[in-house]
């Protein structure tokens, strides 16, 4: 196996509980007109797939009509995702093609989740670094 990327963990305060840490990983991901947008990701081995907020799909020339509507639930209750068949990313040197959903709205974080993502490559998350191997 090689290295394929390594981020560190970033400071998000410090709560009761403890320091917060979390794991992003910088993404990019072709847009339409050919040219790639980086995307800063939270590393979510919990999520399904990967989740952008509503101006990526701006960003990339999607067309939300063009993806297909789905309610979705979590912790924080039910959304509408527009999902996406396939987004051409890199991270590092490894390309693929990756099933994406928009969310509705742009106060949320970019997930990079497991579908066709995380589940390619040995993930692990060490020492305040989130490493990926393939």
């Amino acid at each position: 196996m090689r290295t394929v990327a390594g981020f560190p963990f970033r400071l998000v305060g410090r709560e009761y509980l403890g320091t917060i840490r979390r794991p992003y990983a910088t993404v990019l991901m072709q847009a339409r007109g050919r040219h790639w947008v980086s995307v800063e990701m939270v590393v979510d081995s919990g999520a399904d797939y990967t989740l952008l907020p509503k101006v990526y799909a701006e960003l990339l020339g999607i067309d939300l009509r063009s993806c297909v509507p789905m309610t979705t639930s979590g912790i924080g209750g039910s959304e509408t995702v527009h999902l996406c068949k396939s987004l051409n990313v890199k991270l590092g040197d490894w390309r693929a093609k990756v099933p994406a959903g928009f969310l509705e709205r742009d106060d949320v974080p970019a997930l990079l989740g497991r579908l066709k993502f995380m589940e390619e490559m040995e993930v692990t998350f060490k020492d305040f670094n989130t490493t990926f191997l393939k």
